[in-house]
């Protein structure tokens, strides 16, 4: 897992600062990018993602995207029962893909 930089604790259990780095050709059907933590990735599915942010697209609201899935997120930690819920941020970037 890669996390942070300098954290002489954590890189005990296998964090480090080494990123993941994945590549991925855009095509004009490509629509929405959403990049999250794993706080929002453990308790939602991709499909379920994507209802979420999909109808802000239509609005171009990506500020209004990312909030609601925060807060799905949010909801589905507190009702599988996480006292501590620490790890949840996202960037949502709606796309314009041109060829």
């Amino acid at each position: 897992m890669s996390r942070s930089f300098g954290d002489s604790t954590a890189c005990r259990v296998g964090v480090n600062a080494i990123p993941e780095i994945k590549v991925f050709d855009l095509t004009v059907e490509d629509r929405i990018l959403v990049i999250a933590s794993d706080g929002v990735w453990e308790f939602l599915e991709n499909n379920q993602v994507a209802n979420i942010v999909f109808p802000y697209f239509a609005q171009r609201n990506a500020e209004g995207a990312g909030e609601a899935l925060v807060r799905a997120a949010y909801k589905r930690w507190k009702k599988e029962g996480e006292s501590v819920v620490d790890d949840i941020t996202c960037i949502i970037v709606f796309l314009d893909v041109k060829n």
